[in-house]
This record gives C-alpha cells, structure tokens and sequence, in this order.
C-alpha cells in the first residue's frame, strides 16, 4: 500500500547524540482529504539483537546494565535484555556476531534470524534485526561486559530459559526486544519437542 503523503518539510532540532527533526507534511485521509500534520522522528539507525541460547543445558545469555530513560520513566534503570546494538554501517548478521562477543564474551559464528521489526514507529525510525543462536561453553572468549569508551558496563547473567520466561510475568524483565525472543525461542523449542516451560 503507497502512502499518500506529500509537501514534506523538515526542520533540525538536534544532531547533539543522533538525529531529532521535526516534520511537516500533508497526509491523504481515507475520506479523500488532505490534512496537515506535524511529527518529530528521532533517527539513531537500525540496529539488530540476539538471544543466546544453550540447547542442552536450556539456558539463556542475557545482559543488565543501566538505562537512563527507564529510570527517568520510574524503573531502577537496570535492564535485563538480550545483547544488541547499532548497525554502524555493518551488516546485521556481522554486527550481531561483533555485539555478542563485546557484551556477552561469547563468540558465535552461526546466527539465525528471526524477523524484522519497527520497536516504537510512532516516535523513532530504527528498524530491528532479530537473531537467535546456540552457544556453548567453548564459545566463551571472555568476560564480555561491553566498551568502556562506549559508557557500558554490563551484567552477563545465564538463566535457566524457565527462570527468564517466569522473570516476563513477574516484570523483572521488560525490555521488549527480549520479551519477543524469549517467546519465540520457547515457541521454537516447544514444536521441537523439547519442553521448556
């Protein structure tokens, strides 16, 4: 379906950390008319996330580490999430692979996608790559933990894949991303026949 847009004008309101413009635009409703609309979109780049997984042992890798908008929403700003990151002018799968090692400490060569998908499309433009892969003990390369120079300083937890789908209910966990691979892994394994949950 082609969007009926036109008479787009953008304004810069901040290059400081990545990208915030406002947009001006004219929009065809269904009933034929054309309406004005403002938005701001907020561009950071697209980014690709991945949850690892240990078939045998039935465990996940997940990371905790602070983030400030959560905190400033009322959480303690501690997350626990799968690892991720920007794109940075990589491929998703290259990136993945990279950001795994960084935060995680586990080196994986084989990645798996999952899906494509838009996290907030109402406010920002990043488009998120999904990935799952298996890791084992050999696999581990170092303590992970993330960049330094890049202001991480990150948890790496392994949970029993029980404990992480249990820690969704009870709102320990609430990043998003995380919530749709933990569902899809456990989804994944229970047509498998490997009962998870």
């Amino acid at each position: 379906m082609q969007p009926k847009i036109r008479n787009i004008r953008e304004q810069l309101l901040s290059d400081n950390w990545y990208i915030l413009k406002k947009y001006t635009f004219e929009l065809q409703r269904s009933d034929g008319q054309w309406q004005e609309q403002q938005r701001e979109a907020y561009d950071r780049g697209n980014g690709a996330v991945i949850l690892l997984y240990n078939r045998q042992k039935r465990t996940v890798v997940l990371t905790r580490q602070f983030r400030l908008p959560a905190f400033i929403n009322g959480h303690n700003g501690f997350l626990i999430e799968a690892a991720a990151g920007l794109l940075d002018n990589a491929s998703p799968e290259a990136r993945i692979v990279a950001e795994a090692e960084e935060e995680t400490g586990y080196r994986v060569n084989r990645v798996e996608k999952v899906m494509e998908a838009y996290m907030s499309p109402g406010s920002v433009t990043e488009k998120l790559y999904f990935f799952i892969a298996e890791y084992g003990e050999r696999d581990r390369h170092n303590a992970g933990g993330g960049l330094t120079e890049e202001g991480e300083d990150i948890e790496v937890l392994e949970w029993p894949l029980e404990r992480a789908m249990s820690a969704i209910a009870s709102g320990e966990i609430m990043d998003g991303k995380t919530i749709m691979l933990l569902q899809y892994l456990t989804l994944k394994l229970s047509s498998e026949g490997k009962t998870v949950c």
